[in-house]
């Protein structure tokens, strides 16, 4: 019986999301059977054709190596020379929510973390989410179909209003719900157990 559900409130694109990574994993690891873990999608930024503002650029490499930094995540710099970078995490977004309809929602999470941040690809590009699909062996023609479709265009923009409704501060961020009410759970990108005794607090 599931006692409590706790939210992860993430973006496929967001280089936090990507430093926390191995502690997320941990938490999962960690958690009591009667707690679920659930997935639930942000969206960073809208859909865009616009090359992203050098400031911008400049900005977000500066997070890479702060990241990179603090957490010994590993980036691939190359990125930014090999792309033409957009403000655009939506598509990626959508990606998610097809492969999850073929069972693959995390699958595809990590295939989006590893083209952008490992292999210098752009997940802004539907080429690149496409690939992806095909190298997770999904049904590219239904895959296509969905990513592309106003109903899952709708659900995604139901999640992301779901998402800020929580009392969140940004990506990532987990949410406890318990009784219908939710609760912040305190994230430390360092150490799953910090988080674990705090929900084991709300719970108690």
């Amino acid at each position: 019986m599931v006692a409590a559900r706790l939210y992860y409130v993430h973006d496929p694109m967001c280089s936090w999301c990507w430093g926390y990574k191995s502690t997320l994993i941990e938490l999962e690891r960690l958690l009591p059977e009667n707690i679920s873990l659930v997935y639930l999608l942000g969206g960073l930024a809208v859909d865009s054709d616009i090359e992203m503002p050098a400031e911008m650029q400049a900005f977000l490499q500066q997070t890479w190596r702060k990241i990179a930094n603090q957490l010994g995540t590993q980036f691939n710099y190359q990125f930014w020379e090999l792309n033409t970078p957009r403000r655009s995490t939506y598509p990626a977004n959508r990606a998610v929510l097809a492969a999850k309809q073929q069972g693959a929602e995390k699958a595809m999470i990590n295939a989006i973390q590893q083209a952008y941040y490992l292999d210098a690809k752009n997940p802004s590009d539907l080429s690149v989410l496409c690939n992806l699909a095909e190298s997770l062996h999904l049904d590219l023609e239904r895959f296509t179909a969905d990513i592309g479709s106003e109903k899952l265009n709708a659900d995604l923009l139901n999640e992301i209003q779901f998402s800020r409704s929580m009392p969140i501060q940004g990506f990532p961020s987990l949410v406890l719900e318990k009784g219908g009410h939710y609760y912040p759970v305190g994230l430390d990108y360092k150490n799953a157990q910090a988080s674990l005794e705090h929900i084991q607090q709300l719970l108690a």
